[in-house]
């Protein structure tokens, strides 16, 4: 006979020897007795043990070579599932223990806790069945405890806080309110395991309310065996970008990207799509569905077929990146041309600048440096330079606006080899505005990246340069004469900026040097001769 598997083996094990410590725990709470507390907590190892047994297995398969990402999703799964477990012991042994601690155990209501016991000892019990038959939902229902048991909570936290109004036994109450804690801290327990078998039965890593949002989203859809998902990006103000994949009732496969978070962020995002389609059609993807639900939202957007602008500079051919690049300066240009209006444009580079630099320093402590004093000669903080360039940047306007992206890196920007197109995503953030501030975004991005080779480090100066080359020849087509003055101010916001995000401290110094230096040089200029200020470009973005 072949050897158990030893993760379903001992996951059995753990399962009933929970059952049985659930039972003593409905047991204790129904008729309180010293003997049945000790009898639970003398089960402390057990589970324990059973709990580490799981786990162990899962690790040793998770470090295995050559296991399917499926297979360590299941693996994760199952490892948190066992976790979990335990948890759900140590709440109820944790419970016994503050009741047991009790003067007056009749102060409990030791009674009422019977009910919502074996509802979780009914759970756990189902917990085994809807793992073995990846039953959504089932899972669903083992999550939807959590909310049930909230319900207890908050009903019999209102007789606990009415009952400590003029009484004597303030104490008793205080145990009595910790042991409703433990109890009700197991729906999170089980929320999580939920949250585990739904992420199993997807393919991603999934919270409870982001299923139900992905589901309603995706109505048409019957079955989760007809859904799959892969991770695209975690966004930093916390949305969730997936790759979708599914069946429609036709049985066709259907691709697209769905995106849920914070309702304004997503909303943002939808309101930027839409704007995109109109000012200029078939630039942005297009929106499949939206569904609002509280302060959440999701979007489920057309999938883009093509190669991030990042993955063709740091991949591609040469020939394949001046392809992408020719593709990428034309389309800018023609957006340009065709969303110009009149309307003067202020950046404000050195606001934006300034309201980061908090965050900056956080992370770089020693960027934080006030006005030095070297051979007599006094160097400038760099938040008094940002101050003395923001006085400066508020006597320049742009002389028009434009349709800009508004977080114009590399990986916003796609490009489709095949139908030699461009096309943006991530575009919450767009409005009318300088044209500057996109440059100047698009060429920080390349140079942050942490590529260290020689080759790569040129080809991304290359394409820096190229981007400000395109935009200076438009600029001066369009009569602005302060283009490269503004667009200064807007690489050195860029430059300083981004160091929030690089934690390679020598990179992030490069960076901040380099703002320092362009901060340095703008100021310099004699106040009206702003027209004859140039940057060396192709100095900056070399290493």
């Amino acid at each position: 006979m072949p050897s158990p598997d030893p993760i379903t083996e001992n996951m059995s094990f753990l399962l009933a020897e929970l059952d049985g410590q659930l039972t003593r725990l409905i047991s204790y709470f129904d008729a309180p007795r010293t003997e049945t507390a000790l009898q639970l907590i003398q089960r402390a190892g057990y589970s324990h043990n059973l709990s580490a047994r799981v786990r162990k297995a899962c690790l040793s398969g998770m470090m295995r070579g050559k296991t399917s990402e499926t297979k360590q999703l299941r693996l994760q799964g199952t490892d948190t599932i066992a976790r979990n477990l335990d948890l759900i012991s140590r709440l109820g042994r944790r419970a016994v223990e503050q009741a047991e601690r009790m003067d007056r155990q009749k102060v409990l209501r030791a009674d009422t806790y019977v009910t919502p016991l074996k509802m979780v000892r009914k759970t756990v019990a189902r917990i085994q069945a809807a793992l073995d038959d990846r039953d959504s939902k089932m899972a669903v229902q083992i999550g939807q405890t959590r909310a049930e048991l909230g319900v207890f909570n908050d009903r019999l936290f209102r007789t606990y806080t009415r009952d400590m109004q003029g009484t004597k036994h303030a104490g008793d109450l205080a145990y009595a309110l910790l042991t409703l804690n433990e109890i009700t801290r197991m729906g999170e327990a089980l929320q999580a395991i939920s949250e585990a078998i739904l992420s199993i039965n997807i393919g991603q890593s999934v919270q409870f309310e982001r299923y139900f949002t992905l589901r309603s989203v995706l109505a048409g859809v019957s079955r989760d065996e007809d859904i799959s998902l892969q991770p695209l990006a975690e966004t930093r103000s916390g949305s969730a970008i997936s790759s979708v994949s599914l069946r429609d009732a036709k049985g066709k496969t259907v691709s697209a990207v769905f995106k849920d978070g914070d309702r304004r962020k997503v909303k943002e995002e939808r309101v930027g799509v839409k704007s995109w389609n109109s000012v200029y059609p078939g630039l942005a993807p297009e929106i499949l569905y939206y569904e609002k639900s509280g302060e959440s939202a999701a979007l489920l957007i057309e999938h883009l077929e093509g190669e991030t602008f990042e993955d063709i500079v740091l991949g591609g051919s040469d020939d394949a990146l001046a392809e992408a690049q020719a593709a990428l300066h034309k389309t800018v240009r023609d957006i340009w041309r065709q969303t110009r209006t009149d309307e003067p444009a202020e950046m404000k580079a050195m606001d934006q600048l300034g309201k980061r630099m908090k965050d900056v320093y956080r992370l770089h402590k020693r960027f934080d440096r006030g006005a030095e004093s070297i051979n007599g000669v006094t160097v400038a903080s760099l938040d008094d330079l940002i101050a003395a360039a923001a006085a400066r940047e508020a006597k320049l306007k742009a002389p028009f606006s434009v349709y800009i992206h508004g977080d114009f890196n590399l990986d916003n920007v796609i490009y489709d080899a095949v139908a030699k197109k461009i096309r943006f995503i991530d575009l919450h953030r767009s409005r009318y505005m300088d044209y500057v501030q996109d440059v100047s975004v698009f060429m920080v991005s390349n140079y942050r990246l942490q590529v260290l080779d020689a080759g790569t480090r040129a080809r991304i100066a290359g394409v820096a340069a190229d981007m400000h080359a395109m935009a200076a020849k438009f600029s001066r087509r369009e009569k602005d004469p302060t283009f490269e003055y503004r667009l200064a101010l807007g690489l050195a916001r860029s430059f300083a900026s981004s160091t929030r995000f690089v934690v390679d401290q020598s990179h992030a110094r490069r960076m901040i040097l380099r703002a320092r230096y362009i901060l340095e040089s703008a100021l310099a200029v004699p106040a009206g001769k702003e027209a004859r200020f140039r940057l060396p470009v192709r100095m900056l973005f070399s290493d």
